[in-house]
């Protein structure tokens, strides 16, 4: 009898430890289908549109993106939820009901959205300091309606368990954003548009996406209700079920928010920042002076100068309470010189950010498979077991996060004028190398955050990134400002912020989860391991530059070269520092058979 008692205990924890990293790999090439398609749209596009219609392109699309998640973040969950309940129990009228209303509630906040974004868009890009993000504005307002009704059709299906109408609804998505977005921004450009209307054009793409996907889940959704039986259940009342989904639905809102809302204000104080440099301290000119030409601000500054009584003063305040007035020919002249100059810097800040997103997005497999790992094995009251896996996922994301944050430390500069050959790799290179030391904490917190939210801790990683934000807000609005640093202090808001966040995930970690694993082992070996690997890195591009002409194809063959030699080195030091377990890859699909290949015991 022991026996028999035992076994269905170690099938069941097999099973459980298979399905999550198992889970994991699927989730990984779900995004990184989308992540391909994305890169093929966005590495063209910022070459087509360039500098300033990439920063363009970047506000006008972090304005969408909080207006979406205030609209969308949490009631596609609380939907889901919802209707799952109810068909558990076969109250398919209640199904019915909560659809119908969710689909009310989306509508509603989507059209208020649309309104916001149809009518302010001026107001909107006077608030990201940069008035040519107005036409992306208008162009991705009517994607915030179609988006709402998308999450309820959504919610709807996976309330049923069927993900697959998803999956497919969010290709449907990317392909179209690819086609159509691409297409008009070379059109436009060809046509002699302006970068802003290209960039406009581009994110035109995403509403056609989005149109197209929804006409996709209707017609899925049609189809499905064919087969659905009678049902006599008296449904909850109306205001019961708005209840009960805001209940659910706000709590995720606010804090999904978050991120957006922060980088909402990042961008926009980074923006005034360097227009209120370039004007108060024309000293950061030098910054950029090797690759910017200042003739066109230069010559609007004097001009407004001449306006000026002599021995005021020159301040952003000036010129501001000038432009609130009726607003001279000069001031709006050197307001529009500042805007295109700031447009530039920070297109090129964008196109780092554009690349730096890639590794994040990759550890949303592991978070998404993270909660109901340690969940599922803490209902079990196996709090070993969800020790385990917790420590196993941190283990896998360091040996992912440190090569990744490494990688793009070295090869900043040659990444960028490899994929963006448009933009100022003199630039935007800096930058990437330094976002690359913020990924690796970026990603780790990530993973932290869920392991905590498992745990049940739903609010506090909330709280922390509510904390990092502040800090990465203040250090950015100080910093850039400084003509010695200028737009090469915007990434250290990312560095500091993420560390903040990451370091208190662990502190609290410490202290709530009983055998977790010992931090120094844990992070050292993958440390070390891409530290040599950087080196390696470094010196097969420095060797292969220098034998190379220096033009694009030398630099394409250089940086590759590089980047392969760099994934043999890191490999070969994972397994000889057995920086990997068999532990870990047991729950990996194959794992113990690659265990065995590696004599890993």
């Amino acid at each position: 009898m022991a026996q028999h008692s035992h076994a269905p205990r170690r099938v069941a924890r097999s099973t459980k430890q298979n399905t999550f990293f198992g889970g994991a790999a699927i989730l990984a090439v779900g995004i990184m289908v989308v992540k391909v398609i994305g890169m093929f749209y966005k590495i063209p596009l910022l070459n087509i549109i360039g500098e300033q219609g990439s920063a363009d392109f970047g506000n006008a699309y972090n304005i969408y993106a909080v207006l979406l998640t205030i609209s969308t973040a949490g009631l596609p969950v609380a939907v889901s939820k919802l209707v799952s309940e109810a068909n558990a129990t076969g109250r398919q009228n209640q199904v019915r009901r909560v659809f119908r209303l969710s689909l009310a509630l989306f509508l509603t906040l989507g059209v208020l959205s649309f309104l916001i974004m149809s009518f302010g868009s001026a107001q909107l890009a006077g608030l990201m300091n940069d008035d040519q993000a107005a036409p992306g504005i208008r162009a991705l307002a009517p994607a915030v309606i179609c988006v709402g009704c998308l999450s309820a059709f959504r919610g709807y299906a996976q309330g049923h368990g069927n993900m697959t109408p998803t999956a497919v609804s969010q290709i449907i998505e990317a392909l179209c954003k690819l086609v159509v977005g691409l297409g008009l921004a070379y059109w436009l450009v060809k046509a002699g548009a302006d970068q802003s209307h290209a960039a406009a054009g581009a994110i035109t793409g995403v509403t056609v996406g989005t149109i197209v996907a929804l006409a996709y889940m209707l017609l899925n959704y049609i189809m499905g209700r064919s087969q659905e039986g009678l049902s006599k259940d008296t449904p909850d009342s109306n205001g019961t079920i708005v209840k009960n989904l805001l209940m659910i639905a706000v709590p995720i809102t606010i804090s999904s928010s978050m991120v957006g809302i922060v980088t909402v204000i990042d961008s926009s104080l980074v923006q005034g920042q360097l227009q209120r440099a370039l004007l108060e301290n024309t000293d950061c000119w030098a910054l950029y002076k090797d690759f910017m030409s200042f003739d066109k601000l230069e010559s609007a500054l004097k001009a407004w100068q001449a306006t000026l009584p002599e021995g005021t003063t020159i301040s952003m305040s000036l010129l501001s309470d000038q432009l609130a007035g009726e607003g001279t020919k000069t001031a709006i002249a050197l307001h529009d010189a500042l805007e295109d100059a700031s447009r530039t810097l920070y297109g090129n800040y964008n196109g780092a950010l554009n690349i730096y997103n890639l590794p994040t997005s990759l550890m949303a497999a592991i978070t998404a498979a993270v909660i109901p790992a340690v969940s599922g094995t803490l209902a079990r009251r196996d709090r070993k077991g969800a020790a385990r896996v917790a420590g196993s996922a941190l283990r896998i994301s360091a040996l992912l996060a440190f090569p990744m944050g490494v990688g793009l430390y070295v090869l900043g500069e040659p990444i960028m004028a490899l994929i963006f050959p448009s933009l100022t790799s003199q630039l935007a290179g800096p930058l990437l190398s330094t976002l690359g030391l913020a990924t690796v904490f970026v990603c780790m917190m990530l993973v932290c955050n869920s392991i905590l939210q498992a745990y049940g801790f739903v609010n506090l990683p909330v709280i922390i990134m509510l904390a990092g934000g502040v800090i990465k807000i203040v250090l950015n609005y100080n910093v850039v400002v400084l003509p010695q640093v200028g737009i090469y202090g915007a990434p250290l808001g990312n560095i500091f912020c993420f560390a903040l966040c990451l370091i208190l995930d662990l502190i609290v970690m410490a202290r709530v989860i009983p055998g977790r694993p010992k931090y120094i082992p844990l992070f050292a070996k993958p440390a070390a391991a891409a530290a040599v690997m950087g080196l390696g890195a470094w010196a097969v591009h420095g060797l292969l530059a220098k034998l190379l002409a220096a033009n694009r194809l030398g630099n394409a063959v250089a940086t590759l070269a590089a980047i392969v030699v760099a994934v043999v080195i890191y490999g070969v030091l994972v397994i000889v520092l057995r920086a990997i377990t068999k532990e870990d890859l047991s729950l990996m699909p194959k794992g113990e058979k690659i265990a065995r290949i590696l004599h890993l015991s």
